[in-house]
């Protein structure tokens, strides 16, 4: 069950990501309570696309997995409800197996990835959460014991680089502003950065529309009105483009029907006079269509 917008824009934005390395579901019902998996992944082998374009994501999203973002820290008892809904994933996968008689190994348990803004020192240390000590995972990437398959990611602990942006936009506060301008900074032909942007102007319209609104959704709208506004306007832009094309397309039809009522057939120097004559004004156009020989026409829109 969808508790926040920002649930509902955390579970659209990991799809809209991890589609691209394979099998996305969201809010997937875990029992028969109201209990819900945000997301859950199971990557396509071999991945459709490259997962160093979602940097870290790309690397978490190398196994099975579940994410779980949130957009304040969570507590004990939200941590432990988490696993509990890994729990019941792993043994319904288990069931299934045996009675499909087919195997079902620990390498195939999905890892839990819980996404915090920020995650307090006794969190971390309740739950014998450890950072990595070999090198291969970043600062404020904390791994819970072996066996009990969960990892918590503190978002304002990620270095700010190209690696964790995707990440970081699910942030907070300065972390999350930061990850947005660079967002925006992307090439405006990466198709990422436009279907996200799309996302974070949805989410904006969403909380503007809800009727109470806290002081942290007043800060967020804030820090998402400029994505919010140069995305209405691009958009503007290509309603107004699509009118064009589309009168356009109705004027050049309208022109090939008279010159061939006019002159029996569209032969090619007739065709080639057409996107000219699309550069007039109605004023200009209506008259030549119905008073101008062939010749003038040619004359005057030939090459």
């Amino acid at each position: 069950m969808t508790r926040t917008p920002h649930d509902q824009f955390a579970k659209q934005y990991l799809e809209e990501l991890l589609t691209l390395l394979g099998k996305v579901e969201t809010s997937r019902d875990v029992a028969s309570e109201v209990r819900e998996i945000d997301v859950y992944f199971i990557p396509v082998i071999p991945p459709p696309t490259d997962p160093q374009i979602l940097g870290l994501l790309g690397k978490m999203a190398a196994t099975a997995s579940i994410y779980e973002p949130f957009r304040n820290q969570p507590q004990r008892l939200e941590i432990l409800d988490c696993q509990a809904k890994l729990n019941f994933i792993i043994n319904q996968k288990k069931r299934k197996a045996r009675r499909e008689n087919t195997p079902y190994t620990e390498a195939e348990w999905p890892l839990l990835w819980i996404l915090s803004p920020s995650c307090s020192a006794r969190i971390i240390d309740g739950f014998g959460a450890k950072l990595d000590s070999s090198g291969q995972w970043p600062t404020g990437v904390y791994f819970l014991p072996k066996f009990q398959n969960t990892a918590i990611v503190a978002i304002n602990q990620l270095p700010i680089n190209q690696d964790t942006l995707w990440l970081r936009v699910l942030g907070k506060g300065q972390t999350q502003q930061q990850a947005i301008l660079e967002l925006e900074a992307l090439p405006p032909g990466n198709p990422l950065r436009e279907n996200l942007t799309e996302l974070l102007a949805s989410w904006h319209i969403t909380i503007q529309v809800r009727d109470n609104i806290n002081e942290d959704d007043q800060e967020l709208l804030m820090k998402l009105s400029p994505v919010y506004l140069r995305w209405r306007e691009e958009t503007l832009e290509e309603g107004r483009q699509e009118v064009r094309q589309e009168s356009q397309q109705k004027t050049k039809q309208l022109i090939e029907n008279f010159l061939n009522v006019r002159f029996g057939s569209l032969d090619p120097e007739l065709l080639a006079i057409i996107e000219p004559m699309l550069q007039l004004s109605p004023e200009e156009l209506t008259p030549l269509l119905w008073s101008a020989s062939r010749e003038e026409l040619l004359e005057r829109f030939g090459e």
